[in-house]
C-alpha cells in the first residue's frame, strides 16, 4: 500500500526559485498529511542523499522549481537510488528546462512557436563591435523582442525590448543567469496556461497581469494579476489551445502534471512558449486553480499526481 511508504516532499533547493519552491513543498506536505500519507518535508539544499537514506524515503514528490530540480538532474539521481518520483522523467525534464531544446522539439512535432534566435555570449567574448550591435544583426525578425535566459523559470531574467537602446540592459540581465540567451519575437495577445495531468487536459486559465507581461513580480505579488477561469475565448479557440497544450506536453515526452504556457495572438493563432514540468503547487497556484475548474480539489490533485508516479515508474524495481 502506498500509504505505508514514506514519501519525501523535495522542496527548496538552491535555484533562484527557492522561496517559491518552499511554499509549494509546504502545501504538498500538508495535503499529504491530511490525506493520511506518511510524508516528510526535505529541503533539497542540504545533503539530499543522506536525507533520503536516513529518513527512509520510498517515493519522492518533487516540488523543486528551477535549477537542478527541474532540469533532470534530481530525477536522474532518484533513478540511480531506485526511488520513484512525481512528474516527468530525466530527458523530458531536461528538454523542458532548456528553452532552445524545447522549441526545437516543438517545431519537429508541429507545435507552433514564435520566431526565435539563440546566441551564446561565450562565443562572442572579445568580439567587436558591441554585443548589442551584433545582436541586432543576427536576429532576423523585427522588434519588439523578448530576451531571456535559455534555462530559467518563473520569468526570471526576462525583458521585453522595444528599441535598440534597450538591448544591452536586457542582455546584461539575462546573462546573469547563463551564457546562452534566447531572443524571441514578442507576440501581443492573451496569455493562456493549460493544465495537463497524464494525458488528461484539465482546462486553462487566462492571466491578465497589471505589469507589461506575466513576470516574477506579477506571478508572486497578490493583486497584480487577474486570473480568468476559463479563458475568455470561444469554444473552438479553447479546444485549439487545449490541443496545442497537450501536443507540447507530448512533444517533450512529459508525464505527470504539467502546465503549458501559450500565447493567443490577435489573429487567433496559438503559440507554445514552454512547458513547466513542476508547476507551482500552492493552493493558489495556476495548476491547482485549473484543476479546481475541472472539479478537482487540491488534495485530490496531489493524490492523482502520486498515483501517476506509480504507473509511470514501474521500470524502477518496485518501491523498495
Amino acid at each position: 500500500m502506498i500509504t505505508n511508504k514514506r514519501i519525501g516532499v523535495l522542496a527548496g533547493g538552491i535555484s533562484a526559485e527557492r522561496e517559491v519552491s518552499l511554499k509549494s513543498g509546504n502545501a504538498v506536505y500538508k495535503a499529504l498529511l491530511g490525506l493520511g500519507y506518511n510524508a516528510v518535508l526535505i529541503d533539497a539544499a542540504e545533503n539530499l542523499y543522506e536525507s533520503l537514506k536516513t529518513k527512509g524515503i520510498k517515493i519522492a514528490f518533487i516540488a523543486l522549481h528551477g535549477g537542478y530540480g527541474e532540469n533532470g538532474a534530481v530525477q536522474g539521481f532518484l533513478e540511480v537510488m531506485g526511488i520513484p518520483y512525481t512528474g516527468s522523467g530525466v530527458l523530458a525534464s531536461a528538454l523542458a528546462m532548456d528553452k532552445e531544446a524545447s522549441k526545437k522539439m516543438f517545431m519537429y512535432h508541429g507545435v507552433p512557436v514564435p520566431p526565435f534566435k539563440v546566441i551564446n555570449l561565450e562565443l562572442l567574448s572579445g568580439v567587436k563591435p558591441s554585443v548589442s550591435s551584433l545582436w541586432s544583426l543576427s536576429v532576423d525578425f523585427p522588434l519588439p523582442w523578448v530576451i531571456k535566459p535559455v534555462a530559467e523559470g518563473s520569468s526570471i531574467g526576462v525583458s521585453i525590448v522595444k528599441n535598440d537602446n534597450e538591448i544591452a540592459d536586457a542582455i546584461k540581465l539575462a546573462s546573469s543567469y547563463g551564457e546562452k540567451i534566447i531572443t524571441e519575437k514578442y507576440i501581443k495577445g492573451k496569455e493562456i496556461q493549460i493544465g495537463i495531468l497524464g494525458q488528461r487536459v484539465l482546462g486553462g486559465v487566462e492571466v491578465r497581469p497589471s505589469r507589461e507581461f506575466y513576470n516574477y513580480e506579477a506571478k508572486y505579488t497578490p493583486g497584480l494579476t487577474r486570473y480568468i477561469l476559463p479563458p475568455e475565448v470561444d469554444d473552438l479557440t479553447y479546444d485549439l489551445l487545449k490541443t496545442t497544450g497537450l501536443m507540447a506536453h507530448n512533444a517533450l515526452g512529459c508525464s505527470g502534471a504539467t502546465r503549458v504556457d501559450l500565447i493567443l495572438d490577435e489573429q487567433g493563432k496559438t503559440y507554445a512558449l514552454e512547458v513547466n514540468t513542476i508547476p507551482g503547487m500552492t493552493e493558489t497556484s495556476l495548476l491547482p486553480k485549473i484543476a479546481g475548474l475541472a472539479g478537482m480539489g487540491f488534495p485530490e490533485l496531489i493524490e492523482e499526481m502520486l498515483g501517476l508516479t506509480l504507473e509511470s515508474r514501474q521500470r524502477i524495481a518496485g518501491s523498495q
